[in-house]
């Protein structure tokens, strides 16, 4: 059985992005079921159409794509994942963004085969960014002790062990050098990261980074992440 093409809500207020971009996605049968020049647009779209994925400007008159990202991303079942788009390197807005719930962010320079793999791996529930980008991200823009969502997650409910991979995986380890680092299976790491997730009420690993260093656990420029006692795996 085929895997169903992505539906995808394109929010952009330049007419030729979105021109672009729909005959990109269109020619690797991926379908874009609604276009939105502002950030109020796409909320409506979003909940009228119910896209697997939105590509999701930042700068938007009326309505930015920053809290048009947090209104679509409600916790509610069923929500799309959120790409954002942005002309900037490192914008702080992504940031912003990527904290709100997006699943990464794309340069509208990218190419018509990284748009169209971007638009799957979301879909399929995995994060845009590697998490070494993320943490370029999060070194240059967190605050620690700031009023964001993240603050509030209690890592308590973590063992040992997965206080050691989340520290790991916030300073960019793949689940590979993971496995090496810490001498376990690779599927043993893919559960603890998972279980890091649902404890946390994490959508992926890029928010999970950004958790680790907005709590403290690790802190930008630190070469290792703060050591704890491994316990059982």
């Amino acid at each position: 059985m085929t895997e169903q093409a992505p539906r995808v809500l394109l929010a952009d207020d330049q007419t030729l992005v979105r021109t672009g971009f729909r005959m990109i996605l269109g020619a690797d049968g991926i379908d874009v079921v609604a276009e939105a020049t502002n950030g109020a647009e796409a909320v409506e779209a979003a909940r009228r159409t119910r896209p697997d994925v939105v590509l999701m400007d930042i700068r938007m008159p009326e309505m930015d794509g920053l809290e048009a990202t947090r209104r679509i991303l409600t916790g509610s079942p069923g929500e799309p994942r959120v790409i954002i788009l942005t002309t900037f390197d490192l914008d702080r807005y992504v940031y912003a963004a990527l904290s709100a719930g997006a699943s990464g962010f794309l340069l509208k320079d990218v190419t018509p085969e990284h748009l169209a793999s971007a638009v799957r791996t979301v879909r399929t529930g995995d994060a845009l960014l590697a998490p070494a980008i993320t943490r370029r991200l999060v070194q240059r823009f967190a605050r620690h002790g700031g009023d964001t969502a993240a603050l509030h997650r209690d890592l308590a409910s973590l063992t040992p062990r997965e206080l050691e991979v989340l520290g790991l995986l916030a300073r960019g380890l793949s689940n590979a050098e993971l496995a090496a680092r810490l001498r376990l299976a690779e599927a043993t790491v893919k559960t603890h990261v998972a279980r890091i997730l649902a404890k946390l009420g994490l959508r992926d690993r890029v928010q999970a980074v950004i958790v680790a260093y907005e709590t403290g656990l690790v802190s930008a420029g630190e070469r290792e992440p703060a050591k704890h006692s491994s316990g059982q795996a």
